[in-house]
């Protein structure tokens, strides 16, 4: 699997798994663990709202939204990604409904890269 299959793969499964999070449908122990291997360390995120958060801040964001959103969607579009050998940045749009409330964000994410998979390092979400 080339870098930009790494990126892509990993932006897919991270939305996929953080709806069944949302809708408390999976083994909550062993999501949250998976949630979180995608994640090097040094984290960063810099919400839609400007508020930056840590890895940590996110972890623990996460333990309080488990099940909170049941009929959440999230549909995401317009993957793009350039990469380096060790460094990714994709852009992609972010599309969340709850109810007949729908978010949108455009989203810009550096990964790095290993030989397994892409790990995020930087987040940043704008609303649009």
């Amino acid at each position: 699997m080339n870098h930009t299959e790494k990126i892509i793969r990993e932006i897919k499964e991270f939305h996929t798994d953080i709806e069944a999070w949302f809708h408390g449908e999976q083994d909550q122990e062993n999501l949250y663990k998976k949630l979180l291997s995608g994640f090097d360390t040094d984290f960063k995120m810099t919400s839609g709202d400007g508020n930056t958060l840590s890895l940590d801040v996110l972890s623990e964001w996460l333990t309080g939204v488990y099940g909170q959103f049941p009929d959440r969607s999230i549909i995401i579009e317009n993957i793009a990604v350039q990469t380096t050998d060790v460094h990714g940045l994709a852009s992609y749009i972010e599309i969340q409904t709850t109810g007949s409330t729908v978010t949108r964000r455009k989203s810009s994410a550096v990964f790095l890269l290993n030989d397994e998979r892409a790990l995020w390092l930087h987040l940043i979400e704008k609303w649009i």
